[in-house]
């Protein structure tokens, strides 16, 4: 019965990442974004959708890391894991950036995959991780499409949630 559990935690995992059964998809919520748009903070705003996508990006290779079993160091302050500039400096950074989150979103869910989620790294189990990593992601993503409304950019080409 364990191979049934953890195939099922597994798939929760992977649904919670993708946002799947509870959100538009976290791959296509940069869909259809240019680099300029991308660098808009609009007014209330805190951060802009590329403020947002390195972020969430930064903490995905952070747990990323995690995994391999390296010990990658928590910044001393929240700032450390957010850029400074509000934009990309060019459309190549911006598609590189957006590449970079997808193959991370799909990296984490190929290894929510592998070995056993209640298992332990130190004193932290990778399901608390995984668990943690797909809120984060899910919480940055509709602060993104929340952006892209207030931008009139959205839904994306691919369309959002319309049932």
């Amino acid at each position: 019965m364990k191979g049934n559990n953890d195939k099922v935690l597994s798939q929760i995992v992977g649904h919670a990442l993708s946002g799947q059964g509870a959100h538009a998809g976290t791959q296509c919520v940069f869909d259809g974004l240019d680099w300029k748009t991308a660098a808009m903070r609009p007014p209330g705003a805190l951060h802009s959708i590329f403020q947002l996508l390195a972020h969430t990006s930064y903490w995905q290779n952070w747990v990323l890391r995690w995994l391999n079993g390296q010990d990658p160091a928590v910044p001393k302050h929240a700032a450390g894991s957010w850029p400074s500039d509000l934009g990309p400096a060019s459309p190549q950074e911006w598609k590189r950036a957006v590449r970079d989150f997808r193959v991370g979103l799909d990296q984490l869910k190929s290894r929510s995959r592998e070995g056993d989620l209640l298992g332990k790294i130190g004193k932290t189990s990778r399901l608390r991780v995984f668990h943690s990593i797909a809120s984060h992601t899910s919480y940055h993503s509709g602060q993104v499409v929340i952006l892209r409304q207030l931008l009139g950019k959205w839904p994306p080409p691919s369309g959002g949630l319309t049932w």
